[in-house]
């Protein structure tokens, strides 16, 4: 998968399903993707939700830009983030719990969007308790640039199976990875229902709304929606 800022409830279900997770961060940003969630996600509101987008410099970039590579532009971001996630949930259960963490994370200044992600993903795994080993495409020194990258990456650390998102159908050679002996399997995430801080239910935001609310019992309610198919 690739990194994600405050990733929602399937990224950690696929993850704490695996022996081992490779975090794409050698490949190259699609900034026109509408399924893309590298430097974006979505918290709850009272009566919806609204996105917290990270401002990345990619000026004249025209695309050719690695997700490790990326910068981001100083525009006090982080304070404004900060703000709408303290207005969203501090009357939730669980937010004192988390709420240290953040504000010393908002405070700093930061240029690297990957550093930031590794940042909250470490912190989001520990508290999940989740152990699965997590290492970086770029550690690897395979051409991220190859049609047969995921295949490539797979056969480097002798998988037998590969966990795909959905929108892998759409361009994985399934029999490739048969030929070589790995079987893949779609991740075909169910979403779990859960009490929110606010009235009804909405799906897909971030984890951060799953554990303002409900703590360490969260890793539970998200293993509640693994669901794998071929």
């Amino acid at each position: 998968m690739q990194p994600a800022y405050l990733p929602w409830l399937g990224f950690f279900d696929r993850i704490e399903a695996s022996d081992l997770f490779i975090s794409l961060d050698n490949v190259l940003l699609d900034t026109s993707s509408k399924t893309r969630f590298t430097n974006r996600n979505k918290i709850r509101l009272k009566n919806s939700s609204t996105w917290l987008t990270l401002p990345m410099k990619t000026k004249g970039l025209f695309g050719e830009v690695h997700i490790k590579d990326i910068q981001l532009v100083e525009d006090k971001w982080n304070t404004k983030h900060w703000k709408s996630i303290q207005n969203s949930y501090r009357k939730a259960p669980f937010f004192d719990k988390y709420a240290p963490f953040l504000d010393t994370l908002y405070s700093k200044k930061w240029q690297s969007m990957q550093e930031l992600i590794d940042e909250l993903t470490t912190y989001f795994l520990q508290e999940l308790k989740i152990t699965t080993p997590v290492i970086k495409s770029s550690e690897l020194q395979i051409d991220a640039s190859k049609d047969d990258l995921i295949l490539e990456l797979c056969q480097s650390q002798n998988a037998t199976e590969y966990y795909s998102g959905v929108f892998g159908r759409e361009y994985l050679d399934t029999e490739k990875f048969q030929k070589e002996g790995i079987e893949v399997f779609f991740h075909e995430y169910k979403h779990p229902d859960y009490t929110q801080l606010y009235d009804g239910f909405e799906p897909y935001m971030s984890i951060l709304d799953l554990l303002f609310n409900h703590g360490e019992d969260s890793l539970e309610i998200i293993k509640q929606g693994r669901n794998f198919v071929k």
